[in-house]
């Protein structure tokens, strides 16, 4: 935790992974490179594809089909039983570091590692977003989000008035969107790179994208990490206290 004069950062991540249909059934066969989640002997059949359409068909099967009651349900044959898989692993909770002076001023990090796994073909959009406005309070005190120098575009350098206490963040990682990525000197929501400790934003109530992409990544997963970000400047005094944000992210499959 970072202590601030007698004020203490704490981040809670609440995740939710949310599908058109959700599941965590074992595989039927699995190796370290492959999972097979469920399987079926045909005479035919496969995915077709054009500019126009997308056809998915079977050739063999009989009575297949969703068939329910009050106490089951039962999803027959190879079609009707393909789910999409969607998980979503995160921290409980975020400390940030190293001790912050209260009339000194300093800054805090912290970091959560967030992986999303979906056999989703149309792949996954991972968003957070901060349950308060602003995102890091203690009662009436609280640190500022962070501001942009142009709204609706991050910052390359992360950077707070000597007067000013704020709170914000960088997505990192192979599948963050454009808005976050750079072009290596100066500039975010320019170029493809993904220069560490760059192009920060701010926390609000709505939902922020901070991953995308349109395939699937099963079993392997892949790994967004949000670093946080917490400065008090020199000439700043922050009341002590004990200053939290409850941040929400979520995995949503299309």
């Amino acid at each position: 935790m970072s202590k601030l004069g007698g004020v203490w950062l704490y981040i809670l991540i609440i995740f939710v992974a949310l599908g058109s249909a959700w599941s965590a059934w074992a595989a039927v066969m699995s190796s370290p490179s492959y999972k097979v989640q469920t399987d079926s002997l045909n005479i035919g059949g496969d995915t077709e594809n054009s500019a126009s359409y997308r056809l998915r068909d079977t050739a063999g099967e009989l009575a297949n089909g969703a068939t329910s009651s009050a106490s089951y349900k039962i999803m027959a044959g190879y079609r009707p039983m393909q789910e999409v898989y969607l998980a979503l692993s995160a921290p409980g909770s975020v400390s940030l570091t190293p001790a912050i002076g209260g009339l000194t001023g300093g800054t805090g990090n912290g970091s959560a590692a967030l992986t999303v796994t979906t056999d989703n073909a149309a792949g996954y959009t991972l968003a957070v977003k901060a349950g308060t406005a602003p995102a890091l309070q203690s009662g009436a005190n609280s640190f500022a989000d962070y501001t942009p120098a142009f709204g609706g575009t991050p910052d390359f350098e992360w950077a707070v008035a000597a007067a000013a206490a704020e709170f914000g963040f960088t997505p990192e990682g192979s599948h963050i969107p454009a808005k976050y990525k750079d072009n290596g000197t100066n500039a975010c929501n320019a170029g493809g790179n993904d220069t560490a400790d760059r192009c920060w934003y701010n926390f609000g109530l709505a939902d922020e994208t901070i991953a995308q992409t349109g395939t699937a990544n099963h079993p392997t997963g892949t790994q967004t990490t949000l670093k946080l970000k917490a400065e008090s400047g020199m000439s700043n005094y922050q009341p002590a206290g004990n200053y939290s944000a409850t941040l929400t992210v979520t995995a949503v499959a299309p």
